[in-house]
């Protein structure tokens, strides 16, 4: 039998159950990377053994996922666009600044979630409230009053857990609408010989990225169908006490929904707003899933800052897993 289809009652009570505002103070902004300790971070220096950096990042450019062929909007993300302000062309030619210097100068336009990237606390809403309690108007068109993305610049460093779900399962790829269970995050540690702490960062493997990189197309990544957290790993988030999660999908989290009609990513009602977890997307992590299968090494120092941007409720990033 197909299983049942999640109503806006389940989702009132899983807010009210995995609620966690004021557990940090009525004023806090940062959520869940309150997990994470100086200790823990002391701890997670300690495990880079062999001074290997692998980045966990897209290159930003018009090669990424936004753009492609999808059945749902693009919600206005475009690729990066890069453009010249100097080249060397124009210094070769005779085209100097006042100063007389030869150089080159660029920009990029680009929306903050449109490649790696962190879903701030400012990003999702449950009803008309954001995390912690704040009103969803603190989101003005100067951007984030409160949980601004800028609040975070000294987080995401700690320690990194790497899930390879789709190997532990025997698979390559999960394929599209697999909602990862509890059962199988915790399956997975336990193959790779890895136990969760307090203050984590999480990064699993779904495959999907790397079949559509293999594919040569992005068609259906952005918004279409896909592997990814099942509603009930909440239960997870919680026990587990992570500071942050990642993925290497665009939406983290199962599709097509779980829901009724009219209810679009459920999950992400819950982790961000009422739970204050920030949430990685699009992480790149086939060189990672390679490390970790050659040396059985699964967690690493996890080094992912956001950028500062003032106001802002996502930020692209490069993250690093340091072994």
């Amino acid at each position: 039998m197909p299983a049942r289809k999640l109503t806006r009652q389940d989702l009132r009570d899983a807010a009210e159950k995995y609620k966690n505002w004021g557990r940090w103070g009525p004023d806090d902004e940062i959520g869940t990377l309150n997990h994470t300790r100086p200790e823990d971070i002391v701890a997670a220096a300690r495990l880079v053994k062999k001074g290997k950096v692998i980045s966990l990042a897209l290159n930003f450019d018009n090669n990424g996922p936004q753009g492609a062929k999808s059945k749902y909007p693009s919600m206005g993300r475009i690729n990066p666009v890069h453009t010249m302000l100097r080249t060397g062309t124009d210094a070769y030619s005779g085209v100097l600044d006042h100063r007389g210097i030869r150089a080159a100068d660029d920009m990029v336009v680009m929306p903050l979630q449109c490649g790696t990237q962190w879903d701030g606390l400012g990003h999702v809403f449950y009803e008309n409230s954001m995390w912690n309690g704040y009103d969803c108007r603190e989101v003005t068109s100067n951007g984030a009053q409160k949980c601004g993305i800028e609040k975070t610049k000294a987080r995401m460093v700690g320690r990194g857990v790497f899930l390879d779900v789709p190997r532990a399962l025997g698979l390559d790829v999960l394929p599209d609408g697999h909602a990862i269970s509890s059962a199988e995050l915790d399956l997975t540690a336990k193959k790779q010989n890895v136990q969760f702490r307090r203050g984590d960062f999480i990064v699993v493997r779904t495959g999907q990225m790397e079949a559509k990189l293999d594919a040569g197309s992005w068609d259906g990544y952005p918004g279409g169908d896909a592997p990814g957290f099942a509603f009930e790993t909440l239960e997870w988030i919680q026990r587990t006490e992570l500071a942050a999660l990642a993925s290497d999908t665009w939406g983290c989290e199962v599709r097509p929904n779980e829901t009724e009609a009219g209810i679009n990513q459920p999950w992400h009602w819950i982790t961000i707003p009422m739970m204050g977890m920030t949430m990685g997307e699009i992480f790149y992590v086939k060189e990672l899933a390679e490390d970790c299968a050659a040396d059985k090494a699964y967690e690493f120092l996890f080094v992912a800052p956001a950028i500062p941007i003032t106001g802002a409720v996502g930020s692209p990033t490069n993250p690093l897993a340091i072994k």
